[in-house]
């Protein structure tokens, strides 16, 4: 890591460990430490702290007493971030439908690729990964930054709720194709096409959890 000033390297920080959350590399068990993260970008505590503050500020992570984990969401907060994608994903597929690139389609293609080779192999996590691949491709073709943003911030809630629905066979079948669907209705330019079938997609994600839950708690 080179040397770069003390005021700087908070948001070094911040920006690498929140791309990190983004992209989904934290799983619920991981803790952040200060003191280890201080020792990976050989600095002191206090730009690591402020860097994991601000990301517990804003809602990516929670603090407790033995260092930051991702937050714990209790099934009324998972309900209301459902609520939350219904209303803004839809027309930000829409959006973002027009402002796909073809390197972007490209990646989103080997995305879908990836997806369905898991209906053989049943790999759950190449799953979630490609899942992550073309959701992140479109989320950033946003062009209103804000809609994107706000979306972003619960990336990690997302995925920590779609990582236990993967389990479910019926969950994963129905992800892998709704990948393809989606794939088609971006290449197509149409954005009402987009945005009603990534509605259809956010209501089958809460259909896939409430299924998941209520097995699980009725054994």
């Amino acid at each position: 890591m080179p040397h770069m000033p003390k005021r700087h390297m908070k948001d070094v920080i911040y920006n690498e460990y929140l791309g990190r959350i983004q992209r989904g590399e934290l799983q619920g068990d991981d803790r952040l430490v200060d003191t280890a993260i201080a020792a990976e970008f050989n600095v002191s505590r206090m730009p690591v702290r402020d860097a994991l503050m601000r990301l517990a500020h804003e809602g990516y992570l929670a603090s407790s007493t033995r260092g930051f984990t991702l937050p714990e969401l209790s099934h009324r907060q998972i309900l209301d971030i459902f609520e939350i994608r219904r209303l803004l994903e839809p027309r930000a597929a829409a959006l973002a439908t027009y402002a796909l690139t073809d390197e972007d389609l490209a990646t989103m293609e080997q995305a879908v690729a990836l997806s369905e080779s898991t209906i053989e192999s049943g790999d759950v996590e190449l799953l979630f990964n490609a899942s992550e691949q073309l959701r992140r491709t479109w989320i950033m073709a946003i062009p209103n930054l804000e809609l994107r943003d706000t979306i972003l911030r619960y990336m990690a809630q997302i995925q920590a709720v779609r990582l236990a629905t993967l389990r479910d066979s019926a969950s994963h079948h129905i992800l892998v194709a709704f990948h393809r669907q989606m794939l088609t209705a971006f290449r197509s330019r149409k954005g009402a096409e987009a945005e009603l079938l990534i509605l259809r997609f956010v209501l089958a994600g809460e259909d896939s959890y409430l299924r998941v839950r209520s097995a699980h708690s009725n054994p």
